[in-house]
């Protein structure tokens, strides 16, 4: 059955940012999840909505425990804080510290085991980036200059018109787009949550009608719609779904230690801004493979100088600390450090300097935080400051 005829049949739950399709309709949205049912979910994610699957190979990138393990204390909110205590209280169901590609900190919380998946959220959008430089090394997507119409014929004569493949993933369309999660009328509450053209993508069907706001390139504007726009492009560029295109570039060369599962669209497309489900161990590798130039398999799966490209200031966000600012699809805190963020407390955060990579997975109480963000950063402060 065609992608489009079978989303038509599927009831749609409309949730914001998350047009996805759930197994067992009516299902609340996830961004109402609380308490066991995110700790649950979230590791379960492919019982409960529809999924594809990135396929691993025969072979598992080794990750060593190094000799010396860490066992970080800092102090936050006026008090000295340990890794459990940290866990505990932010609802951390994995904690995992790289030091120069070797384990030096593993641990786990919410009933999560190690051979356990975990959804990324946003994460998945580093991903994506990372597969539109495999589409141009592989000849399938001409440059980042090439026009996004190239590849999605349907945004011809849409305020898309124009915009370029890197305008994109720096997320400055110009398009206008709300993205307030807290108005259930703004365009992320309400984009690709039905399908109203047969035969079009719901995402690309929405977001064709947008008008624009701001000349392409010149003011960065956060916009989930678009990263899955993105991976829509790639899978069309490559002409394969982009799980597929995941496990041939990424997880059968680089040696994930297990497959991982991507949430599709009512189109049935996975979505490019949200939503893989991967180990704790196997988020750890995606932060050693960006790391390492993005080469696996004894092959450039990227171009060469993709992965510093894209994971340095490119634009303008309005972040307040020095250097800060916005990749492709990664962002920049620091002239040495970059991360992928997902709501709830998911993040690879990397220090390229120091070859240090902080993966958390979480089930914060609220999407996001400014107390949460806080003490994330005081915990990795804490981290770098252990291994001195």
């Amino acid at each position: 059955m065609p992608r489009i005829a079978a989303a038509v049949v599927v009831l749609a739950l409309a949730s914001p940012a998350l047009a996805q399709t759930p197994i067992h309709p009516p299902t609340p949205s996830i961004l109402v999840w609380k308490g066991e049912t995110q700790a649950k979910g979230y590791r379960t994610i492919e019982a409960i909505y529809q999924t594809h699957t990135i396929k691993r190979g025969s072979k598992v990138h080794p990750l060593p425990r190094a000799a010396h393990q860490i066992d970080p204390t800092f102090q936050y909110d006026g008090k000295t804080w340990t890794v459990a205590d940290y866990m505990t209280a932010y609802r951390v169901s994995g904690l995992l510290v790289l030091k120069d590609g070797k384990v030096v900190l593993e641990r786990y919380g919410l009933g999560r085991k190690p051979a356990d998946r975990w959804t990324s959220f946003s994460v998945a959008k580093s991903v994506t980036s990372t597969l539109v430089g495999a589409a141009i090394q592989d000849g399938k997507i001409k440059s980042l200059s090439a026009p996004v119409t190239d590849y999605i014929p349907e945004l011809k004569g849409s305020a898309y018109e124009g915009v370029s493949v890197r305008q994109m993933l720096m997320m400055s369309s110009g398009v206008k787009w709300n993205e307030d999660y807290t108005d259930l009328k703004s365009d992320v509450a309400v984009a690709g949550a039905t399908v109203t053209e047969p035969g079009v993508d719901p995402m690309v069907s929405y977001l064709r009608k947008l008008p624009r706001a701001n000349p392409p390139g010149s003011k960065f504007n956060y916009n989930t719609g678009e990263t899955d726009l993105v991976g829509i492009l790639v899978s069309k560029a490559v002409g394969k779904p982009l799980a597929q295109y995941a496990s041939e570039k990424i997880w059968k060369p680089y040696g994930m230690e297990r497959d991982a599962v991507w949430m599709t669209d009512l189109g049935g497309y996975e979505r490019g801004g949200c939503c893989i489900s991967m180990t704790l161990r196997d988020y750890a590798r995606v932060g050693q493979f960006i790391l390492d130039g993005g080469k696996a398999g004894g092959r450039q799966i990227v171009p060469v100088g993709w992965t510093t490209e894209a994971t340095a200031k490119q634009i303008d966000n309005g972040a307040t600390e020095p250097g800060g600012g916005y990749g492709y699809f990664w962002w920049i805190r620091s002239p040495d450090r970059y991360e992928a963020v997902g709501i709830f407390g998911q993040s690879i955060s990397t220090f390229p300097k120091a070859r240090v990579i902080v993966v958390q997975n979480a089930a914060w109480p609220a999407a996001t935080g400014k107390e949460l963000s806080a003490a994330r950063s005081a915990m990795l402060d804490g981290v770098l400051k252990a291994l001195k």
